[in-house]
């Protein structure tokens, strides 16, 4: 075999499955693998942006050399500068010794910056300055230091109408956006779906793999996958826990797709596939809370209403896979608040 045809089978196993988005996918990784210009990756979240960033790093004239990656959304604000360019000691509260950022981590290699559309304005302006003169100062320091990186970055944001509302900053898309990659969804890519449940079954015992006919296939088939190839995974490894050994249907995926399914009120089976199909379709029902108080018992309204805020709160962060920004849209809130909802909470923040 080859050098090229190794390569070939490397990312083939990275970036699985043989509908034409996925073969289109690759061939672009290769060319833009070729070259230290700037990518910007846009898609879904959840389609697998850092899988296809680390896919380009390896094929590329950087492999063998740093790869780092920031969220750029599960980072607090007043961090995210200390997190990119370092800080030396005692430059602010809480900084007890010199530390290097990612960049400076990165160095030879690939910075990816994930959800850059959630880096504060101020911020975007530093790291233009940054990728223009290829030098960082930390903070408080004044000793300017050279840089060799390539940025990759990613956002599931339409940065089109943020930057029409002000909130990106169009030359700093230029720069990160020398080559724009758009990674395709799940649901453009459907055909896929039985070799990525192979994928992730492989490192499974075999008494943990679940088998599904063909009713079961199909519906998957047919599912919106608003999560993308995150949610697929998460499934696979529900189906799992939930039915490892055992050969399922289509009722049986219609009820995992849901994973709040088993909270709600059970319902009768549906008499047909149709009819699990409708049923699969339908939005996810809200979580169930407290019960009705007696008759002439007062109701606690302030905290029924907490209860319920609480308990999505979580079911989006699971669903989110502890993604502060994208938790955020599924409760249709705006970052900001949600991380403050989660701080009332107690709610403990993850980094991706």
């Amino acid at each position: 075999m080859t050098v090229g045809q190794n390569n070939n089978a490397a990312l083939e196993a990275l970036i699985i499955g043989s509908s034409a988005a996925a073969a289109q996918l690759r061939d672009m990784i290769r060319r833009v693998a070729r070259s230290n210009a700037s990518v910007m990756l846009c898609g879904p979240s959840g389609s697998g942006k850092e899988l296809v960033a680390r896919a380009i790093h390896d094929e590329g004239v950087r492999a063998g050399k740093a790869f780092s990656a920031i969220n750029c959304g599960a980072i607090p604000s007043d961090l995210i500068e200390s997190e990119l360019f370092g800080h030396e000691k005692g430059s602010f509260t809480g900084a007890h010794a010199r530390r290097i950022g990612h960049f400076e981590a990165s160095e030879g290699g690939t910075l990816f910056l994930d959800e850059i559309g959630d880096m504060r304005f101020d911020m975007q302006v530093k790291l233009l300055r940054v990728l223009e003169e290829r030098t960082i100062v930390r903070v408080g320091s004044s000793d300017v230091k050279a840089i060799d990186v390539r940025v990759i970055s990613a956002t599931h944001q339409d940065l089109g109408a943020a930057i029409a509302d002000g909130k990106f900053r169009e030359d700093l898309f230029f720069r990160l956006g020398v080559v724009v990659l758009q990674v395709p969804s799940l649901a453009s890519r459907v055909e896929d779906i039985p070799a990525l449940i192979r994928h992730f079954q492989r490192k499974m015992p075999g008494e943990a793999k679940c088998r599904f006919d063909g009713e079961a296939l199909a519906l998957l088939m047919q599912h919106r996958w608003p999560g993308n190839v995150r949610e697929l995974r998460n499934f696979v490894e529900r189906a799992s826990v939930l039915h490892g050994g055992e050969t399922l249907g289509a009722h049986d995926v219609a009820i995992l797709l849901n994973p709040t399914a088993a909270l709600a009120p059970r319902q009768a089976a549906p008499s047909s596939f149709a009819a699990v199909q409708a049923s699969a379709d339908e939005p996810v029902p809200a979580m169930p809370h407290s019960k009705a108080p007696a008759p002439g018992r007062p109701i606690d309204l302030k905290r029924e209403i907490e209860t319920i805020e609480l308990e999505q709160i979580h079911v989006a962060l699971d669903l989110a896979d502890g993604i502060i920004s994208e938790a955020a849209r599924l409760l249709t809130l705006k970052r900001t608040t949600l991380i403050e909802k989660m701080r009332k909470y107690g709610v403990q923040q993850q980094a991706a």
